[in-house]
């Protein structure tokens, strides 16, 4: 099944060049179904490149998705045109009366801040605290994820020695959970970040059932409350080029980045990376919307408490 988006929201003619299912508005409105209500906060810089990093992932899954897109209004966004962001986005205050199926928060390039320094730290505070009794279940992902456990069950955040960055292999946890139905024993996810929440301190939390962990990345997958939060370290809807953007982008900053780990064949970035992680990726996605949000949710979306 399709996913509703906006008539001219930018990305949905790449998504449709690439035969993914897509209906508008219009032909939406004539379908006698109750799709899933799906709110996604972007806190990436480049918005557009993360919508439709996201909405491929979703594509795969069997249901209508309608989708709102959410931003933070206490932050000044620098790299999406205000004119996108009126256009496509709603305000929290806009949505906060509603109720949703599921909500995306995305990862954040603020890891190296203390979380009360980030300038819309209170206002994300509020979301958390929101998406208790308004949201079905909450995908956290990176930065978001160190931020959920943060503010949820007090687990600190620790800087690396260097930047995590690579494609790296994981191996699958409780295996019966609906999370990873289907996963491989491992699979490869990629990372790209600063700063962990310790392994050992997402273990000791009770609250906490650990899914999917690396040697080297830590843990990857995490759930609280049967699966009414979500939270993954790496970035599984990476494009096959994203990390070698932020690699070059590092690289002309002058930051002497290493190359990404398990990325470029022969460690040459001059040849093409292999997409390796594409297919899991899809299947969490999938597995998040079907076993914890569309199973789980009331048919009235009104009675999500």
């Amino acid at each position: 099944m399709p996913i509703k988006v906006q008539n001219d929201l930018p990305v949905r003619e790449i998504l449709e060049n690439e035969n993914l299912f897509v209906v508008d508005e219009n032909r939406a409105t004539h379908q006698d179904i109750r799709p899933l209500e799906l709110c996604i906060l972007n806190l990436m810089p480049k918005k557009e490149d993360t919508e439709l990093q996201l909405l491929r992932m979703l594509s795969n899954t069997p249901l209508q998705l309608d989708i709102t897109f959410l931003r933070m209004s206490s932050h000044q966004a620098v790299h999406t045109s205000q004119n996108h962001l009126q256009q496509f986005y709603y305000s929290f205050d806009q949505i906060k009366d509603r109720h949703f199926d599921g909500l995306i928060i995305t990862g954040a390039p603020v890891e190296k801040l203390e979380y009360e320094e980030v300038d819309y730290w209170q206002e994300l505070c509020g979301i958390f605290e929101w998406s208790k009794t308004h949201v079905q279940s909450t995908f956290h992902i990176c930065w978001a994820a160190q931020a959920g456990l943060y503010y949820h069950y007090g687990l600190k955040k620790r800087m690396l020695p260097k930047k995590l960055c690579g494609v790296y292999p994981h191996r699958v946890l409780h295996r019966r959970e609906p999370l990873v139905r289907g996963c491989d024993d491992y699979f490869l996810i990629p990372h790209s970040r600063y700063t962990e929440v310790p392994s050992e301190d997402i273990h000791r939390c009770e609250q906490l059932k650990v899914l999917a962990e690396s040697p080297k990345a830590g843990v990857l997958l995490c759930i609280a409350k049967e699966g009414r939060q979500v939270f993954i370290f790496g970035h599984g809807e990476y494009d096959r080029y994203t990390l070698r953007d932020e690699y070059l982008r590092d690289l002309k900053e002058g930051l002497h980045p290493d190359l990404p780990e398990g990325y470029f064949p022969c460690n040459d970035p001059q040849q093409k990376p292999p997409l390796q992680w594409r297919s899991t990726a899809s299947l969490l996605y999938s597995n998040w919307i079907n076993y914890y949000v569309y199973q789980a949710t009331p048919y009235n979306i009104e009675d999500i408490r």
